[in-house]
Formats: structure tokens, C-alpha cells, sequence
């Protein structure tokens, strides 16, 4: 199956200084997260990538251009490095299609724009380019109903803030941690069917107009997740992930022994609050 990364990022929360950098480039051990995201669909067997370049669009294409496979796998040199035996590897079999969808595009635009690329696939999967998770991505697909256009990913919020109840009078009633409240985000893991694009007209967005438009038919579906999930888009949060890959507990690598992946719970239909 297809898997279209929105990957036109500025990634402003998390620069230092004039850092040129795209957000999916922002790196991970030695790896950007982008090159995480799809390596864990690789491992599902989805290797046919088409990414929604933007910001920083040739910092991407040239990472690929200039890919070296003994950076993430073991491999034997001999004859004084004119020889390179790699044990392992991982992009050596993905197909990856680069698309130029504008720097300032809606994300919905952005799939629009490369909807010629998705051929005659009924389904295909999508992904903000920013987020990890260790989902059983062969569950997701399976739990989507036949007249459903899409599913998303509802996770729970990593934010750390709490909410504050208020009486009329202006007395506070109560804190209570997002983290412990029955909230769910969007964790920008999406599949979904070519039908999608019946919902959204040129310059839409994918969420606000065609997944709500689509809900309101009862065609959306938003599956609870509550294994990891966890998303780069501040310098904290890219501290988090980069302190779980230092010390060895990344549990988005499912391609690694001791990581395994979580199933979602029984699926509910997303629909607009009345």
C-alpha cells in the first residue's frame, strides 16, 4: 500500500537560530524522523513512499540522493574499503516519489496534488511526517468498514499543562491534567480510500473540511490508541524522543527485537459535536 508523508514542515518551534533545517529532517540519533516514519511502515511492507515536499524540499531529495546504507546497518569492509558486504539494509528496496506540492499548501492541497500517484489504489495510508508510534499498522487498515472513506489515529495528548475549572464568581474549582482527562488528539495516522477526495475542493485542508465532511455522513472513523505515540514538534519534544533513542528505549522501532506493536482499541465513528 501506498503511503503519502506531508513533509513541507517549517518546523519554527524547534530551530536554533537560522537552522534551515525542514521538521521531517530533524534528526533522531542519526536519522531524521522521516527516515523513522517510513521505516516503520517498511516493516509492515509498505515501501512505496510518495512524499509532499515544501520547505527545505531539496535538503530532503539530497538526503536520498546521498543515502549511505552502512549508517543504520552492520556491515563487513574488506580489501581496504573497496569491498562493502552490508548484513542488513533498509531503503535499498523502497520506491519514493518526491513531489514539490508549495510551501504554503493546505495539507489537504498537498494530497490533492499528488493524487496521480496513487494509481488505481483504492486505499492508501497518510502521515503528518512528525509523529511515532509503535501501531499495529496491519490492524489499523483491517478495522476500516467497507463504506468508510478514512480513519485517523485518537491518541492521548502529550502536553503536561492542566485545565482549569472556574466558577461564575471567578473562584478557581479544580486543576485537572490533560493527560488524565478522556481527551484524544489526532495522531496524523491516517488511511484511507480514494473516496476521500470526493470531501474537499482545491485549497482545502484534509481534517477541517473533507474528514469533518465525511463524518458528518458517518463515514470517518477515529480509532483509540493508547500504546506509543508520541509526536516532534517542539525542542521538548524532540529532547524526549532523542533522550528514548539514547537510552535504547525507542518503542517506535518495531523493526528491532523487544518492540513489539499495539493493537487499537474497538473502533468509533468520528462525528461533529452537536
Amino acid at each position: 500500500m501506498k503511503v503519502v508523508l506531508f513533509c513541507g514542515g517549517y518546523g519554527m518551534r524547534m530551530r536554533s537560530g537560522d537552522a534551515p533545517l525542514p521538521k521531517p529532517m530533524s534528526l533522531i540519533g542519526a536519522r531524521p524522523i522521516l527516515w523513522h516514519i517510513m521505516r516503520g511502515y517498511a516493516e509492515f511492507g509498505h515501501k512505496e513512499f510518495i512524499l509532499c515536499l515544501g520547505y527545505g524540499a531539496q535538503i530532503i531529495k539530497d538526503y536520498f540522493l546521498n543515502y549511505r546504507e552502512t549508517g543504520s546497518n552492520d556491515f563487513i569492509l574488506s580489501h581496504g574499503g573497496a569491498e562493502i558486504e552490508l548484513l542488513e539494509t533498509d531503503i535499498t528496496d523502497w520506491k519514493i516519489t518526491f513531489i514539490d506540492t508549495g510551501l504554503e499548501t493546505p495539507i489537504g492541497e498537498r494530497l490533492r496534488r499528488v493524487r496521480p500517484y496513487l494509481g488505481n489504489d483504492e486505499m492508501f495510508m497518510a502521515n503528518y511526517g512528525d509523529g511515532l508510534s509503535n501501531v499495529d499498522l496491519d490492524d489499523l487498515v483491517a478495522r476500516l468498514p467497507g463504506n468508510h472513506v478514512g480513519s485517523l489515529l485518537a491518541v492521548t495528548p502529550q502536553d503536561s499543562f492542566h485545565v482549569v475549572g472556574i466558577s461564575p464568581e471567578g473562584n478557581l474549582t479544580g486543576l485537572e491534567a490533560v493527560a488524565d482527562m478522556d481527551m484524544r488528539i489526532n495522531g496524523g495516522f491516517f488511511v484511507l480510500r480514494q473516496s476521500i477526495f470526493d470531501y474537499f475542493n482545491e485549497g482545502e485542508d484534509l481534517v477541517t473540511h473533507a474528514c469533518l465532511r465525511a463524518a458528518a455522513e458517518g463515514r470517518f472513523q477515529a480509532n483509540r490508541f493508547d500504546g506509543f505515540w508520541a509526536c516532534m514538534d517542539t525542542v521538548k519534544e524532540r529532547a524526549y524522543l532523542e533522550g528514548l533513542e539514547e537510552t535504547g528505549m525507542s518503542p517506535w522501532k518495531i523493526w528491532r527485537s523487544g518492540h513489539p506493536t499495539v493493537r487499537v482499541a474497538p473502533p468509533q465513528a468520528a462525528t461533529i459535536p452537536d
